[in-house]
């Protein structure tokens, strides 16, 4: 039952330490900071968490007060269809967008993916990252996980043969995924593309910087790149067919679950295999990507498992497989 008074709207900045630190090309970290949106209708409240990201310019402190300015929107009824007009993709408009599902949820007392009209998510196989360091740490490190089904390497250019190398000796069965962060150049690139093809790896993520990488649509790929930093949303899918395979659906660049549904759809037809994407956040984080990994080729969905804790009624991980969330979650 929808309570008369209207919406409320309240934001904060949450840190959750990380399990021994997080490497890729552009640097380490020891905590996820992360900013949630709450909604509140009477006694119901919707949630929705994100991940300032610095690449883009986003910062903790301008994400909570870009949400924050939505008050007197929310408080006058702006629902997430409309929001979607009135704020730009960011970490900001995906935190409101995803708490507005989640409150719409609900109120209705039906799971998100019913109102949505989609298929009901079910367990799937996410990745689990291995971060940048020597071959020989990145081997220790795999080693630990060489029983999970699928693994996604960080490399970072040079010497990322023999990481690759030694990462595939220590974990012989899995399937590797590597992403390189626009760590290569166009002088390593086919090197560094033949080295992984030599590891049996399926699939190289955002090989070249964004913006740099049209060298991609000139040569053979041995095996399918996928674009992350150069794709956001449905606007910046033309013109990436000729080079790049797949595309990295992350909330946080589309803005929310309601753009990335709609972007998913858009990249499905257009021909691309779809990969879903996260940062290193808690459970409140993947559980809208959930949706979206019913239709992807590949799902890194692991951020809850590379921290110390993750937050109460978090996602069920077990082994490589990840479950739907608990509507106490979200959604």
């Amino acid at each position: 039952m929808t309570s008369g008074k209207p919406p409320t709207l309240d934001a904060r900045i949450e840190r959750w330490p990380i399990e021994g630190g997080f490497t890729i090309s552009r640097g380490a970290k020891t905590e996820a900071v992360v900013v949630v949106a709450e909604v509140r209708r009477g006694e119901a409240a919707g949630r929705g968490e994100c991940v300032p990201y610095p690449r883009y310019g986003e910062t903790p402190e301008a994400t909570l007060a870009a949400i924050l300015a939505m008050q007197d929107a929310i408080g006058r009824g702006l629902d997430r269809v409309a929001l979607q007009a009135a704020m730009p993709p960011s970490a900001a408009r995906n935190a409101l967008d995803c708490a507005l599902l989640d409150l719409e949820a609900k109120q209705s007392d039906q799971r998100i993916w019913d109102l949505l009209g989609r298929d009901a998510p079910r367990a799937t196989v996410t990745a689990y990252t291995i971060s940048l360091g020597p071959p020989e740490t990145m081997a220790a490190a795999t080693a630990k996980a060489a029983r999970r089904r699928l693994l996604k390497i960080k490399l970072g250019g040079d010497g990322d043969g023999l990481r690759i190398a030694a990462v595939r000796k220590a974990a012989p069965d899995s399937e590797l995924i590597v992403d390189a962060n626009e760590a290569w150049t166009e002088a390593n690139l086919e090197q560094n593309l033949a080295a992984c093809a030599e590891a049996g790896v399926t699939l190289v993520e955002q090989p070249l910087p964004a913006g740099n990488d049209g060298r991609l649509a000139h040569i053979k790929r041995p095996i399918a790149v996928c674009a992350d930093e150069s794709v956001h949303d449905r606007a910046s899918l033309p013109g990436l067919r000729e080079r790049y395979d797949a595309v990295n659906i992350k909330l946080d660049k589309t803005g929310g679950l309601t753009e990335a549904l709609a972007m998913a759809d858009a990249a499905a037809a257009q021909g691309f295999d779809i990969m879903v994407g996260c940062m290193v956040a808690t459970s409140l984080s993947m559980a809208p990507a959930m949706l979206l990994a019913q239709q992807a080729r590949f799902v890194d969905l692991d951020g809850p498992l590379l921290l110390k804790r993750d937050r109460e009624r978090g996602l069920r991980y077990d082994g490589s497989l990840v479950y739907p969330p608990d509507a106490s979650l979200w959604g």
